[in-house]
């Protein structure tokens, strides 16, 4: 019987035991569980995004009932925000908020400007709006919306004036010669943009360049990203994804 009761408290000990230890793990992060730490892939760690409140009334941009799929909320909010520990770059904020043509055309080849400039014009451009900053890994990024009247206007625009399928039509500075990046993810894309992604083709001088544009209904996004050495793959695919998913 002394027997029987010492096995029986050893067994109670050791399922109260398995048991704590069962929980404790459920309690932990996966990457504080020795055996199952996962190394970083590189990514970005950014604040939750939420969409800004439409105006009383106004549908969203792909609703059935916004037939010009334009972009009711503020521009200004559908910036996608710096992720955490970036250095935020205050002049790309503008004045209020809204980035002056001049300023956004400082991002390509100065041979270009003029007729960027042009091109904008007679698209009718009327407004843009800006965020940028680097990241603790030297990585610098910089992103414009820019809002037309109509969405036909802006695909024009994206797809006459700025994109073709081998090479964006004027390249960022930084980069001289641009390839399609085709080693970006074909899914999972929205039915309501079009994204042409590029990156700077080897050999590239002292930092690659990344560049991809956007076409949601009334706005056009310009992504550039950048790092001295090179700009990895990761970061630039989730900040894309990211700031679609804001204008969709």
């Amino acid at each position: 019987m002394r027997a029987v009761l010492r096995w029986t408290a050893a067994v109670v000990v050791f399922a109260a035991v398995g048991a704590s230890t069962a929980y404790g793990i459920t309690r932990m992060e996966r990457t504080d569980v020795p055996g199952l730490r996962t190394e970083s892939d590189g990514r970005w760690a950014y604040p939750t995004l939420t969409k800004p409140p439409l105006p009383s009334g106004s549908p969203a941009p792909f609703a059935r009932a916004n037939d010009s799929n334009a972009h009711h909320a503020d521009l200004r909010a559908l910036l996608l925000p710096a992720p955490e520990g970036a250095t935020v770059d205050k002049v790309l904020s503008g004045s209020d908020g809204w980035l002056a043509t001049k300023d956004f055309l400082k991002e390509f080849q100065e041979t270009s400007r003029e007729q960027i400039q042009e091109k904008l014009v007679d698209a009718g451009l009327r407004h843009i709006a800006a965020r940028g900053w680097t990241t603790q890994d030297g990585a610098t990024t910089r992103i414009y919306l820019l809002r037309f009247g109509t969405a036909a206007v802006t695909e024009g625009v994206f797809s006459e004036d700025f994109t073709a399928y081998g090479t964006p039509l004027y390249p960022a500075r930084g980069g001289d010669a641009y390839e399609r990046d085709e080693d970006f993810p074909a899914v999972p894309q929205s039915d309501n943009l079009d994204l042409a992604p590029y990156v700077e083709s080897k050999p590239y001088g002292g930092e690659q360049v990344r560049l991809a544009y956007l076409s949601a209904g009334d706005v056009m996004a310009v992504i550039v990203q950048s790092r001295k050495g090179t700009m990895p793959a990761i970061p630039f695919q989730q900040t894309v994804v990211l700031q679609s998913q804001l204008l969709d």
